[in-house]
């Protein structure tokens, strides 16, 4: 056959293996998108049998309880035994929580001294910290409750003054953060990730990258607080690490708090408050205690009318309810900053800062 052929036949050969590995390079991009999505799943429905499995082991605790107060009730002999067993466990289990939170906190919220208004951006929404864990100067400016982008200033005067030559270092997240429930702690930034449900994304700051991530089993099905409903999940920190905030349509709307292990991004503990996210606007944590603000819906003066003690060492009926100095219309963020013992809030475009009163839990 004439070389021309021949040449023609090799080419279209070559072609043909070009196209076929073409072919499988699309075909295992393809894959692994669907590996990758599929893992996402199994993460997603593993984390949601899990939450049923505590909801369940909840529920079951409730009817072994109103079963045993009707038993008690139909049957005057109690067994004495069984009280002392069901109050050691309880005592055993607070003892467990209170290892865990190393209780060597003994501060309640006494009174909101004063505030400082610490800049005008004008910006509505937004969330703006220092980081309590480490290089505590320096300023994180989120703005806007969708938002990929952080400003990093080297400290407060560098915030607060326009002065070109303190301009801030911009990072760029790889995704937008959801809310305003975001905290920077040991140089990690923490937030829920924009049209997730409940992933909640650590990234290294200095390093611009994400080191890890969780789903928070039950969060974000429905807004943590009817009156700022951008955030889904609001987390915090305080003297005893990190935590999250949110609310579930299985508990009436009733805030859920969770204690989470910021170095490997472990669910330690969850408990089912008895304040609600109706007409509340934020909340924070100290030392294990959740103070909930709440507003009116039109904006008012905003005041701190629910607590609730993890460790049950106060008698949150007794606390009188707390308003904040001057009326702010409402607070798009509120976070506590256990090294500052202040908070960091944003309103009608302000950022911040509450000077608290303490006194020692009883």
């Amino acid at each position: 056959p004439p070389m021309g052929s021949t040449r023609s036949r090799l080419e279209k050969c070559n072609q043909d293996i070009l196209d076929y590995v073409q072919e499988f390079h699309d075909f295992s991009r393809r894959m692994i998108s669907r590996l990758e999505g599929l893992r996402v799943y199994k993460a997603e429905f593993k984390n949601e049998v899990a939450h049923l499995l505590t909801r369940v082991e909840r529920a079951q605790r409730d009817i072994d309880y109103f079963e045993s107060t009707r038993e008690s009730t139909a049957c005057v002999e109690v067994d004495e035994d069984l009280v002392e067993k069901q109050l050691n466990e309880d005592a055993e289990e607070k003892r467990k929580v209170k290892l865990m939170l190393n209780a060597s906190c003994d501060n309640m919220l006494a009174g909101i001294k004063s505030i400082k208004i610490v800049k005008k951006t004008g910006d509505m929404h937004g969330s703006w910290m220092t980081d309590p864990g480490k290089d505590h100067l320096k300023i994180y400016f989120l703005s806007g409750s969708k938002n990929n982008v952080i400003l990093e200033f080297a400290n407060i005067r560098a915030f607060t003054e326009r002065n070109h030559k303190l301009t801030p270092r911009r990072v760029n997240l790889p995704s937008s953060w959801q809310g305003t429930g975001h905290v920077v702690y040991n140089g990690f930034l923490f937030y829920h990730i924009y049209g997730s449900l409940n992933e909640i994304v650590k990234y290294n700051i200095q390093r611009r990258k994400v080191t890890d991530r969780m789903l928070l089993p039950g969060a974000g099905q429905i807004s943590a607080y009817e009156l700022f409903p951008d955030t889904k999940i609001d987390l915090a920190i305080d003297e005893q690490g990190l935590w999250a905030i949110h609310a579930e349509p299985d508990t009436s709307g009733n805030l859920v708090i969770t204690k989470i292990n910021h170095m490997t991004m472990a669910v330690e503990h969850t408990w089912d408050t008895s304040c609600n996210s109706k007409n509340a606007e934020g909340a924070f944590l100290m030392c294990g205690t959740l103070y909930v603000v709440y507003n009116s819906p039109s904006g008012g003066t905003s005041r701190i009318e629910c607590v609730y003690d993890v460790l049950d060492t106060i008698n949150t009926y007794e606390i009188p309810v707390l308003p904040f100095p001057k009326r702010q219309g409402s607070h798009s963020m509120i976070h506590y900053n256990p090294k500052e013992k202040q908070l960091f809030a944003w309103a009608n475009g302000s950022q911040i800062l509450y000077k608290l009163q303490t006194k020692q839990k009883v």
